[in-house]
């Protein structure tokens, strides 16, 4: 385990994200909104949860203020803003991976709440990158349920392509 992998790793993170971002982009309004029994609700709602605890996670690992939160409901198609937000989380998170160092993964920078303070940053690390596959797969099930056609996220795919 070292530097170079997580970032090798939040890559193929990043690239998910985008392509699943492609689909959404493909989406009405109407269907970006619909509600959906499972997890957080809506295509939107999904990507809020994500965005904000990447940005919660990171804001704590590099300790800085996360950002504003983006509202939580919306009557208007807010799809550009999302966007631009979640270029914004990226763009922390890789600031964050271009400083880690080999010794910074076995640290706990976590300071709030108590119950995070026992975790290693490789730890933190490695459970974002699982939240978001996690939230990927729900999005890509509800996209395809939508008509969207999708593919798979399997980081394999990503190493055959980026060696």
């Amino acid at each position: 385990m070292n530097a170079n992998a997580f970032r090798h790793f939040y890559n193929y993170h990043f690239a998910e994200n985008r392509k699943t971002w492609e689909h959404i982009a493909s989406l009405s309004f109407e269907q970006f909104t619909q509600a959906v029994d499972y997890s957080h609700g809506s295509v939107r709602d999904q990507v809020v949860h994500l965005l904000d605890a990447e940005d919660m996670w990171f804001s704590e690992l590099r300790g800085a203020n996360a950002l504003e939160p983006l509202p939580s409901t919306t009557e208007v198609d807010d799809r550009d803003v999302i966007r631009s937000h979640w270029d914004s989380v990226e763009q922390n998170i890789r600031a964050y991976l271009a400083e880690l160092k080999d010794d910074m993964l076995f640290t706990k920078p976590i300071k709030e709440p108590e119950e995070d303070q026992v975790l290693f940053a490789w730890q933190v690390l490695l459970h974002v990158a699982n939240h978001a596959t996690d939230h990927r797969a729900q999005l890509l099930r509800v996209l395809h349920d939508l008509g969207v056609d999708t593919k798979s996220q399997d980081y394999i795919f990503y190493v055959y392509e980026n060696p």
